[in-house]
């Protein structure tokens, strides 16, 4: 090929370089020591007349000075059109951010905050390390009590003086004025507690009935952690004193509750139970939505499944109070916000809550 074709040719080649590596293969293809263009035209030199030699050496150097001098030239253009190491395309399109939301329990327990504030029931707030009083003597649980075994209790290394707070904090729900008890005296914390039950013991200390009261929070049992307990879950206990509250009242508080919060005509059935602060008590049902009452491994082949227990509160604890049992009855109730979570979602490992696998958790949008 002749030189003036082959500054021709590489003119044109020159015009689709776009990267280093295309820079580097042109390169290559015309100054290659192995079958580069140049190269070739070095060799084909020894073959010409001494007279020739001259002149076309000259020419050959030409060429090549004037290839390597563009090539050299666009690798620095290239260089200078290059994003900085680390730089921030802003042509690329944005990316999503990550949203946060509540935890599905979070979220389970505001819709049962939410039914009960509807009805006019106040929400309590209380201390997590309860003392013995509170947690269960007041609740008709004395020290021999065989229900004690029951609650697999945590205790404190030693007594601890909480810092000083008002008993009972309301969060929403009606008004209701404070009274002065005998049993309100300081109690020093020994214990985790059990239940949210003491918190009805304490509100009940400070206010006079009528009561209509839900708390909700933390508890802690000896338990240990597998695919239905966990050492530490959430509850909501509720209760409700007046004159004249009947057990019809207690069916019909929780008939309502549980078809609001599952599906208006879940079958609800009540069965004879024990609690040492309510008499008569009972365990609650709720027909299996998994299998609608026909029989799976998740109801044990019975349809239903026991969700919560609760009863008319025992005389006794409204004794502990300061209350006339003699003129106001009432019901108390409690349930597990974990469980309920377990069978509204269908899930089967109450350990998946607390594993904080966004896998799992971001399947429960608001």
């Amino acid at each position: 090929m002749a030189i003036a074709d082959i500054r021709t040719q590489f003119t044109a080649d020159l015009a689709s370089v776009c990267t280093d590596a295309d820079q580097k293969a042109l390169r290559d293809q015309y100054l290659g020591r192995k079958g580069g263009a140049v190269a070739g035209l070095m060799k084909a030199l020894g073959a010409a007349s001494p007279d020739q030699r001259p002149a076309l050496g000259q020419q050959i150097n030409e060429l090549k000075q004037h290839i390597e001098t563009t090539l050299d030239q666009r690798l620095a253009s290239l260089s200078s059109a290059r994003r900085p190491a680390g730089a921030v395309d802003v042509t690329l399109p944005g990316r999503v951010p990550a949203i946060g939301r509540l935890h599905p329990l979070t979220q389970l327990r505001s819709r049962i905050e939410a039914v009960f504030a509807r009805q006019g029931y106040e929400i309590l707030d209380g201390p997590e390390t309860e003392d013995d009083w509170h947690n269960f003597e007041a609740l008709n649980m004395p020290p021999e009590h065989p229900a004690r075994d029951m609650q697999d209790t945590l205790y404190l290394s030693g007594p601890w003086d909480r810092p000083a707070r008002p008993v009972g904090a309301v969060r929403g729900g009606g008004p209701s004025g404070p009274r002065v008890s005998g049993a309100d005296v300081p109690h020093p914390a020994t214990l985790l507690r059990t239940h949210t039950s003491s918190m009805q013991i304490r509100y009940m200390e400070s206010h006079e009935p009528p009561v209509r009261v839900i708390a909700p929070g933390r508890v802690y049992r000896r338990d240990n952690l597998d695919l239905t307990h966990t050492p530490m879950f959430q509850q909501v206990e509720g209760l409700v004193v007046g004159e004249g509250v009947t057990m019809a009242d207690l069916k019909g508080t929780i008939i309502g509750f549980l078809r609001e919060l599952f599906v208006p005509d879940i079958p609800v059935v009540f069965r004879p139970s024990f609690f040492p602060y309510t008499e008569p008590s009972a365990d609650v049902f709720i027909g299996c939505q998994r299998c609608k009452g026909a029989g799976c491994s998740m109801c044990k082949r019975t349809g239903f499944i026991e969700v919560l227990g609760c009863g008319m509160v025992h005389p006794a604890v409204f004794e502990a109070v300061g209350y006339d049992a003699t003129h106001v009855t009432g019901f108390a109730f409690g349930v597990g916000i974990e469980r309920l979570a377990l069978l509204m979602h269908g899930v089967e490992d109450i350990r998946l809550f607390y594993e904080n696998d966004l896998r799992f958790l971001e399947q429960f949008p608001l």
